[in-house]
């Protein structure tokens, strides 16, 4: 399978251009930047935050980098260290050379990088795929995470043609004008169409072909594995899966688990009321037993 990679120098440097622009006026300051080399390519990894205490290690959702978390990342920083990752093969600074064929290879990819960083566990905060990408490393490296926050994951059932086609019209929506994109944000119920600082960043995301696999659908045998004490949120009008099938089967499957529903929220979930929802993360985090 190729890896993810620019269509051309020209798309590249369109992206960084806006990347920049943005990381400059909104990504808080001060955060450590740097690149840690794993068998998968050069993957960047940006780090806030101060203390021992166990670190939240931020996983975003696809075709996108971690300069999503923005509004999140000053926030949880004030409790304990963050690291937040951008993905290989993904737009952003990271830089894929191999193909990552399956959720034990993501796995291996994110327990490379917190090696190299020296985290031997992590609370992990995953959103769409990164939460697909958690719950994998939860499976295959149980004592590395000491909980899980999925917001509106990826991992609970394929990825059907509802889903695909809210993808296509939003990207399309994201192209028109500014007053068309706005009217239509609420029946595509995406917040991010009303982003006017981001949009121009998510239309530069189309010069690059991503080349992921589909986030396979874990089992119930699997999630009955996964120990992690986990809080999984999912928007009451979530385009991926049932919210309300995703919360039973989070109940009822994984012993430590809560599941709860955002009711007016979508697939969009991470771009409402963030402060609110890093409360959330915040407090979770800090009520859970300290695992050996």
């Amino acid at each position: 399978m190729p890896v993810g990679e620019f269509r051309n120098d020209q798309a590249r440097d369109r992206f960084f251009t806006v990347y920049n622009d943005l990381v400059e006026r909104l990504w808080p300051s001060p955060s450590a930047e740097s690149d840690v080399v794993t068998s998968f390519g050069t993957t960047r990894v940006h780090r806030l935050g101060v203390g021992e205490q166990t670190p939240f290690v931020l996983l975003p959702g696809a075709g996108g980098p971690s300069l999503m978390w923005h509004a999140y990342v000053g926030r949880l920083a004030i409790s304990r260290p963050v690291i937040a990752i951008d993905p290989v093969g993904e737009p952003g600074p990271s830089v894929q050379t191999r193909a990552i064929d399956n959720g034990d290879e993501w796995s291996r990819w994110l327990d490379e990088v917190l090696t190299a960083l020296d985290v031997g566990q992590a609370h992990l905060v995953g959103t769409s795929y990164g939460g697909w990408i958690a719950l994998r490393h939860a499976l295959r490296s149980p004592d590395a995470v000491a909980s899980l926050t999925l917001l509106d994951p990826a991992g609970f059932g394929k990825v059907g043609p509802k889903f695909l086609a809210w993808v296509i019209a939003c990207g399309l929506t994201s192209f028109a004008p500014r007053p068309i994109r706005h009217a239509l944000a609420r029946p595509l119920r995406n917040l991010a169409l009303r982003d006017d600082e981001a949009m121009p960043l998510v239309k530069a995301t189309f010069g690059f072909r991503r080349r992921h696999i589909p986030p396979t659908p874990i089992t119930d045998a699997e999630l009955e594995r996964i120990t992690a004490p986990t809080l999984t949120l999912v928007g009451g009008h979530s385009q991926l899966y049932n919210a309300r099938e995703v919360a039973a089967t989070v109940t009822a499957r994984m012993p430590r688990a809560v599941a709860e529903i955002i009711p007016e929220a979508s697939h969009d979930l991470v771009l409402w009321h963030p402060d609110e929802l890093a409360a959330r993360i915040i407090k979770f985090a800090a009520d859970t037993p300290a695992r050996p």
